[in-house]
């Protein structure tokens, strides 16, 4: 029997985790997850699936990120129409976050296209609507944890606590062989790192035949920190941007990190170690999934918190509606702000980093992942202009980084996680990580022949044969590759044409305004336009 694992997302890139697994005649997903990032990477999340919507037979799901949840509604309007299988904590979650990103494609596209129309464009389609969202939770099935349940015939399934965020699991796979002895899969999803804030640190089996790993925080390391030193730094940055008498800026996921946040914040004020300011949590989203969160305190496999009411102070205030939201405009100083999406590049966030960039006594304090191309990413690489919803912002804010509220596990820990699964006979496929992580964890591990077999780092659409000793590697059947190799290169790196185009236009604005005639600046923009006119079509 061929088994058959394709890799179309979360491959040479964080976002987009999906994975195909062809058993015989039965085929699974691991993941539907949606691409962030520059536009390049963007695009797939519009395109036509590489594979045949109504040939799926399940849907197994590590956990209710978007990057690995958010084309969940986009499968099922296509033609889905089996279960969609996941822990009770993934389930809860996945019942807001899929709908309110189907209200985020709505909003996005209505915008882009009043844009659009201004400038001659055709119009553009939502990748899938609310109602699509709503639609797809009725195909939602749930599994405990460490229980076997079966997929198909010859298909066994179990999930692990993966320590990321509620509900986040690994995936442990049998599949019956002809020699009586099934063949043992496990695909990590996101791993957490010891001593997170609110979920036990990960579990999972070992002695396995095929590894899929992520590899996010490969050749990077973070302090090892416990909760009361954790929540010290958190003090130190609080207390200094208060200090600078702006507001404090804070992109937030709106699934445990945020939640995380609160609690950590909570606890330093009723401890008198950071001023009982207003803290706004902006994000209707985020507001839901407190509620979700709260739902599961101390439950089995649920959230662990610091204090019996860590969601909830005098001086909390979650926002819903959009008029709450823009009165929050109105304080220009001696506030907390919260809100998403965690990487700048979506929802309400952008329009307090509108806000407040261009004040020098406020501050952005960036707490996650920011995936290549991103706001956050470029806020992060020190960009001190930047572009938001077509608006040019000066940054004057002080843009600060904190590593320690990662759902991640660092370098370090991703190693630590590897060698108590081994021994790995067939080989290991480093996923989910940027190209330079998966090469330093690749790297790192290159050494342990005696219980690890080969190691891939595939690329994105990718297939391989796992039926053999080794996996190996099935050559295009000449289908047009949905990134061709420099596409890939560039989307992966973080600086796409997108990217180059607005920086570009950045400096060309800036070269522009510091001349010091109109003479000098119609010379400049005579030589653009003769440049821009013989260059190839």
């Amino acid at each position: 029997m061929s088994i058959t694992l394709t890799f179309h997302g979360a491959a040479g890139t964080v976002t987009g985790s999906c994975y195909r697994l062809d058993v015989g005649k039965k085929s699974l997903l691991i993941d539907c997850g949606m691409f962030q990032g520059d536009k390049t990477l963007k695009q797939l999340n519009y395109d036509s699936w590489p594979f045949d919507p109504k040939q799926i037979d399940a849907v197994l799901m590590t956990h209710a990120h978007i990057d690995h949840s958010g084309l969940i509604p986009k499968l099922t309007r296509a033609g889905y129409k089996g279960p969609i299988i996941a822990t009770e904590g993934t389930a809860e979650l996945l019942r807001f976050m899929l709908p309110d990103s189907g209200s985020i494609q709505e909003m996005e596209v209505e915008r882009l296209n009043r844009r659009n129309q201004r400038r001659g464009l055709p119009a553009l389609k939502p990748i899938y609507t609310q109602q699509d969202a709503h639609d797809a939770l009725a195909q939602i099935e749930t599994r405990e944890y460490e229980s076997w349940f079966e997929v198909a015939p010859g298909i066994q399934a179990r999930f692990w606590n993966a320590g990321h965020i509620l509900g986040a699991a690994s995936i442990e796979l049998a599949l019956a062989q002809g020699n009586g002895k099934p063949m043992k899969l496990l695909f990590s999803g996101d791993i957490g790192p010891e001593n997170k804030a609110l979920v036990k640190s990960p579990e999972a089996p070992r002695d396995l035949d095929i590894l899929v790993m992520e590899s996010t925080y490969g050749g990077r390391t973070r302090p090892k920190l416990d909760p009361l030193q954790r929540r010290a730094v958190l003090a130190g940055e609080v207390n200094a941007a208060l200090s600078a008498g702006g507001n404090l800026v804070i992109p937030a996921f709106a699934v445990e990190r945020t939640q995380e946040l609160l609690a950590d914040l909570n606890k330093l004020i009723a401890d008198g170690t950071v001023p009982s300011v207003p803290i706004f949590v902006d994000s209707p989203l985020a507001t839901q999934i407190t509620q979700v969160f709260t739902r599961f305190l101390n439950a089995e496999g649920g959230v662990r918190t610091p204090t019996p009411q860590p969601f909830a102070a005098g001086n909390v205030r979650f926002t819903r509606t959009v008029q709450e939201s823009m009165e929050i405009e109105k304080v220009k100083g001696g506030a907390i702000i919260i809100s998403a999406s965690g990487m700048c590049d979506a929802g309400r966030i952008r329009h307090h980093l509108k806000n407040n960039l261009w004040r020098a006594n406020a501050t952005v304090l960036l707490i996650g992942y920011m995936a290549p191309g991103t706001l956050g990413a470029l806020l992060d690489a020190g960009e001190r202009r930047v572009r938001i919803q077509g608006d040019e912002i000066a940054v004057k804010a002080r843009i600060r980084r904190l590593e320690i509220y990662s759902g991640h596990a660092d370098h370090d820990e991703l190693l630590d996680w590897l060698k108590d699964r081994l021994p790995v006979r067939r080989g290991l496929f480093l996923t989910h990580g940027e190209v330079e992580a998966a090469a330093s964890l690749r790297g790192a591990i290159a050494g342990w022949k005696e219980e690890l077999s080969a190691i891939t780092v595939p690329h994105i659409d990718e297939s391989y044969r796992l039926d053999g000793k080794r996996p190996v590697r099935i050559p295009p059947d000449g289908a047009p590759r949905r990134l061709d190799r420099y596409a890939e290169a560039e989307a992966l790196a973080g600086h796409d044409w997108h990217n180059d185009y607005a920086r570009l236009m950045l400096h060309v604005q800036q070269r522009l305004r510091g001349m010091e005639d109109d003479a000098a600046r119609k010379r400049l923009m005579r030589k653009l336009q003769r440049m821009v006119e013989a260059a190839p079509k």
